[in-house]
């Protein structure tokens, strides 16, 4: 829906969930930006996305108990939570924790993941994370995977040719256009007059009871059929609140270790590779018995596999299909992949950004804000589209998307004084919110959720999984109320 005025992003996902708005008194935001070097409000606009999700969350508690909780989130916690692997401390043979570095390939990724100008005096982000999409931006380019090789290839193209070779390969990236050039593009023009969550019945069904437990997801199953941050971030966001997770990924599909590591939190993992007749009906079998499919595949591309939401609903009459993507639920882009970069480089947050900080050229923000805020958001409509199933009914399509999130980020207004803006907390702030695991990964110190509620306060009941360590099955079997 087009906002022509300045909306409170609270306000507006209040606008989405509909029905009678929250009590006064029961929702808290505290703090205000800025907390990154940006002119952008990313911390207030994370934490209304949590509060909204804390207030959907209460929806479903007060069917299961009659009474709602007080619903807090900090502004400043809220941001931190967009650089969780920064956070993440591990316990070494001297029985010290010390924070992790990245990994080389992810700070490689970094170095040429940025926006490169073009011959016709534009500039074009070409994305690089992952192997395989990786060789298909150097296949078009022609050119070594090094800053100096990029911007050679790059600046040997116009920007919008450049982009429609991308696209051909099926490989991500973007032109940098201005917030006025992206909304008069029919791409950005379609997703500006759509909700920023968008919520469908697609097909009728019974009303469904919650399943009995103490939390307000307790019993219900999610699919996890995500990688990278959003997807992830919406299935680790549903397990703080008691929601049975189950990844499923595939031996042969890449990862980003740090981020399976710090976003799979409450989790459990198993393998199956969909290519496989077997296993695809495996994952029927799982797919009969869940509540929420959590996909951040391209459009169409399950529906190749049997997956589609027409195949969903009619395995599971009442499932809840959450898709992320980059660039939305239709419109001429609508089937191109993307991540967070490409989605600041074209909605005009990378060059608003380098602009008012007087970088000089587009510039990224300092923060994977789309990406966190997509998951939050997916999160969200998912636990609206579960109360509307409880008191109506019917199968759901929730759709997300990194234009929309910062579409979103966008329509929030700016602020000023952010040149000295701290980017992270302090121990002191960081401290009460860790959480203590032992993983995988080592004894662990992870940022914890930042989201509170005074009933069923958010937490992940299982650490962070072996990637692939668990059977491709439902953990227990459920109760109703």
């Amino acid at each position: 829906m087009m906002k022509n005025d300045r909306s409170t992003a609270f306000s507006e996902l209040m606008e989405v969930r509909a029905g009678v708005a929250p009590a006064a008194g029961e929702v808290t935001i505290s703090g205000a930006d800025p907390f990154f070097r940006t002119p952008f409000r990313i911390g207030e606009t994370v934490a209304a996305v949590l509060a909204a999700s804390g207030v959907a969350a209460n929806d479903l508690w007060e069917m299961r108990s009659g009474r709602r909780q007080r619903v807090e989130v900090a502004v400043h916690e809220a941001a931190a939570s967009l650089h969780v692997v920064n956070y993440t401390r591990a316990r070494g043979a001297d029985g010290q924790y010390a924070f992790l570095p990245g990994s080389d390939s992810m700070k490689h990724m970094v170095s040429v993941t940025q926006p490169w100008p073009t011959a016709d005096g534009r500039w074009f982000l070409p994305h690089f994370n992952l192997p395989h999409l990786e060789r298909r931006v150097l296949d078009v380019l022609g050119c070594e995977s090094t800053s100096e090789a990029v911007k050679a290839a790059v600046g040997q193209w116009k920007a919008d040719a450049l982009e429609d070779a991308i696209a051909q390969a099926r490989a991500c990236g973007g032109k940098i256009r201005s917030r006025e050039e992206w909304l008069a593009h029919p791409q950005g023009a379609y997703l500006a007059n759509r909700p920023v969550v968008e919520i469908t019945r697609i097909a009728d069904s019974a009303p469904e009871p919650l399943p009995a437990g103490e939390r307000p997801l307790s019993g219900i199953r999610v699919l996890d059929l995500t990688r990278i941050l959003a997807g992830p971030t919406a299935g680790r966001t549903l397990a703080e609140h008691g929601a049975e997770v189950l990844m499923v990924t595939a031996p042969h599909l890449p990862q980003v270790p740090e981020f399976v590591r710090d976003l799979s939190h409450g989790k459990r993992s198993c393998f199956l590779n969909l290519e496989r007749a077997g296993e695809a009906e495996r994952l029927a079998e799982l797919a009969r018995g869940a509540d929420i499919f959590l996909n951040g595949y391209r459009p169409g591309r399950l529906a190749g596999r049997g997956f589609g939401m027409e195949e969903l609903v009619r395995l599971r009459p009442g499932i809840i299909n959450v898709s992320i993507n980059c660039f939305g639920s239709g419109g001429p882009f609508a089937e191109r992949g993307g991540w967070e970069q490409v989605a600041q480089a074209v909605t005009g947050i990378a060059l608003s950004h380098g602009t008012i900080t007087g970088a000089g050229q587009p510039k990224l923000a300092p923060a994977p804000m789309c990406d966190y805020l997509t998951g939050y958001l997916a999160a969200f409509g998912a636990m609206v589209a579960l109360a509307r199933r409880a008191r109506e009914g019917g199968s759901y399509h929730v759709q997300v998307s990194l234009c929309q999130s910062a579409m979103f980020y966008q329509r929030q207004g700016l602020v000023e004084g952010f040149e000295d803006a701290p980017e992270k907390l302090t121990a002191a702030q960081l401290d009460p919110l860790c959480v203590r695991e032992a993983s995988p990964y080592g004894d662990l110190l992870t940022l914890g959720p930042v989201l509170r509620l005074s009933e069923t306060p958010c937490r992940w009941a299982l650490p962070t999984p072996t990637l692939g360590g668990d059977r491709p099955e439902w953990a227990e079997e459920r109760a109703f109320a």
